[in-house]
């Protein structure tokens, strides 16, 4: 019997009784990070790192849940759980389960560039490794996160010149985070869409060191004087590009914050000024320095360009399976439920 299974709910553990990201409602869920293709509503109890809980609660609602910290082993029914930083958005975890001799590692989603807010991720050896492909092909391979960030700040300063707001499009966790940490240097005033605001809201009130609290950041409401609005700059999520909302800060350009603007065409596609190349998720090389870093003997790759990317490994001689899920990527559709106007 598999340590874990894959089974129409989601990852199970048998001997663990335990689900891993699960798509249904399930006695015990242990939830890697708080998306929601990773984490849903209708479970009894959730575990997740300290940093999730307040996130979870804002999207999950009033719920039973514990935190755990990174490197504490928490023993469920004789399978030992610990959870490890996958660098993907803030509280976005790995988990390792450990169990007579036999080492599983899922990493939900994850990326190996570490950016300053959402923890560093590391190799845990195992046996057996979980892993995404969201950008599984040799075309997605991401600048340095400094580069990124100085062209976001760049454009920005370029617009401020010439008085035109700088709309940056942005997903409400992990996104927009990364967005504003971009921003800090400029020291500027920064305004936000209300889905994104309640995400920040989230992290101001439940996590005591988090970096943006301290930042001059306001939310866009409707009795926001447009002349406060003149050369703003701003952060908006998907739902809100293309919409009425965006009239009030005219003249503007908009910026789509999106791993999938690594490719030319989606920036004519989306209608954006401006593509920025930002994702929470590994590029093609970091995928490969992760899967030989766990020096695993099986590897399953999950949601993204899954085919692909475990054929290649198979060529390269590392054992891999495909396995299909209901996990999706925040930035594998142009809106998000979890996005409100």
């Amino acid at each position: 019997m598999a340590l874990i299974e894959f089974t129409d709910t989601g990852l199970y553990c048998p001997q663990g009784n335990f689900y891993i990201d699960p798509w249904r409602g399930v006695e015990r869920a242990l939830i890697t990070h708080a998306h929601s293709d990773h984490a849903r509503w209708g479970s009894r109890f959730y575990l997740a790192h300290h940093d999730s809980i307040p996130i979870l609660k804002a999207r999950l609602g009033s719920l039973q849940y514990q935190g755990i910290a990174w490197g504490e082993p928490l023993h469920i029914n004789g399978v030992e759980v610990t959870y490890f930083p996958a660098g993907h958005v803030i509280g976005s975890s790995q988990i390792r389960l450990c169990y007579k001799g036999e080492t599983w590692v899922f990493t939900g989603d994850y990326k190996t560039e570490n950016d300053g807010i959402s923890g560093a991720w590391e190799p845990i050896a195992c046996d057996n490794f979980i892993t995404e492909s969201t950008f599984g092909l040799p075309i997605y391979q991401w600048q340095p996160q400094h580069v990124l960030f100085s062209d976001i700040q760049n454009w920005v300063i370029q617009n401020q010149a010439q008085q035109i707001s700088s709309i940056l499009v942005a997903y409400s966790l992990g996104k927009a985070q990364r967005v504003l940490k971009a921003l800090e240097p400029l020291r500027v005033k920064v305004w936000m869409h209300g889905a994104i605001w309640a995400m920040h809201e989230a992290l101001c009130q439940g996590l005591p060191n988090y970096f943006g609290r301290n930042m001059q950041v306001d939310r866009v409401t409707a009795q926001t004087p447009k002349e406060a609005l003149k050369g703003a700059v701003v952060i908006a999520p998907p739902s809100a590009d293309g919409t009425p909302w965006m009239k009030r800060f005219a003249p503007y350009e908009t910026g789509v914050c999106s791993g999938w603007m690594q490719v030319r065409g989606n920036i004519r596609r989306r209608n954006a000024d401006k593509g920025f190349a930002m994702s929470d998720h590994c590029d093609w090389p970091s995928l490969l320095q992760a899967v030989k870093a766990t020096g695993a003997s099986k590897v399953f790759v999950t949601h993204g360009f899954q085919a692909a990317f475990s054929r290649y490994l198979n060529e390269q001689g590392i054992w891999s399976a495909e396995v299909v899920t209901q996990y999706g990527s925040e930035e594998a559709t142009t809106a998000n439920t979890d996005e409100t106007t």
